[in-house]
């Protein structure tokens, strides 16, 4: 039997993405366990303290995650006092979040990270702004990605 080599699991690009991102999640999570937090979290936290004070619907467009997995998450970091949730006053389907001063003091407790992440890739500064670059655009081709449907014909009724 010959081997259709485009489908071979080491030839498929969806599978290097993910294998590279469960090792990326699991080299963060000696550096994030100190400070007690998931690279979830870690990474949710990155968003806010960008902008300090957000709306929850647009934090979850940010990090590409839905309300069932994003209000959990949530609900953690408030419990742990790094950042406090409350609803808009004049419409209250829309809910804040903001960092706390606990959230601020992890915010720097957290700087080393990204340094210290970067140089366990092995990466020089050009492959990784390289690599960045290029994944920025796929994902902004994958957002904008419309499913393609083979036209309905006679033989499928």
């Amino acid at each position: 039997m010959e081997s259709q080599s485009y489908m071979d699991l080491d030839k498929q690009l969806c599978f290097a993405l993910y294998a590279c991102s469960k090792e990326i999640t699991k080299m963060y999570r000696p550096l994030l366990a100190p400070l007690g937090l998931t690279y979830t979290q870690y990474i949710t936290l990155l968003a806010i303290w960008k902008e300090g004070r957000m709306k929850v619907k647009d934090l979850g467009e940010v990090l590409y995650l839905d309300s069932g997995t994003l209000t959990p998450l949530l609900k953690k970091l408030e419990a742990s006092g790094f950042v406090k949730r409350t609803r808009d006053a004049q419409d209250e389907r829309n809910v804040w979040i903001e960092v706390t001063e606990e959230g601020r003091k992890l915010r720097e407790q957290a700087a080393h990270i990204p340094q210290t992440a970067f140089c366990r890739s092995g990466m020089t500064p050009e492959e990784a702004i390289s690599l960045h670059r290029q994944l920025k655009e796929l994902l902004a081709r994958l957002d904008g990605f419309v499913p393609f449907q083979l036209p309905h014909t006679e033989l499928e009724t």
